[in-house]
């Protein structure tokens, strides 16, 4: 299991986060288990704009949720969020490069 730095830098949490996304992408790890490890990034969410968070948040939670549910069953596609997530990701990497001198 990917485990972030300990008292990394955010772009080192970042990119922890981004190789368990591809882990969770592959099957190699549970969705419960990504969620946990972006949720205990409170120095990642705190280098971003507030909105990161909430939108953060609000895309695990709907992973969670949909890994609750086979596919068809959900309202919303688990390769659709972990697309979000990528794009998620992809931004706050964007966000920190310009907040970085």
């Amino acid at each position: 299991m990917t485990t972030p730095p300990p008292n990394g830098r955010p772009a080192d949490t970042l990119a922890t986060l981004t190789a368990a996304l591809a882990d969770l992408r592959a099957a190699r790890m549970a969705p419960h288990a990504f969620s946990q490890l972006a949720r205990d990034q409170p120095a990642l969410l705190a280098a971003l704009p507030p909105r990161y968070a909430q939108v953060l948040t609000d895309l695990l939670d709907r992973l969670e949720s949909s890994a609750l549910f086979s596919e068809e069953s959900c309202s919303f596609s688990q390769s659709g969020l972990i697309d979000n997530l990528q794009t998620w990701m992809d931004k706050a990497r964007g966000q920190l490069a310009e907040a970085t001198p």
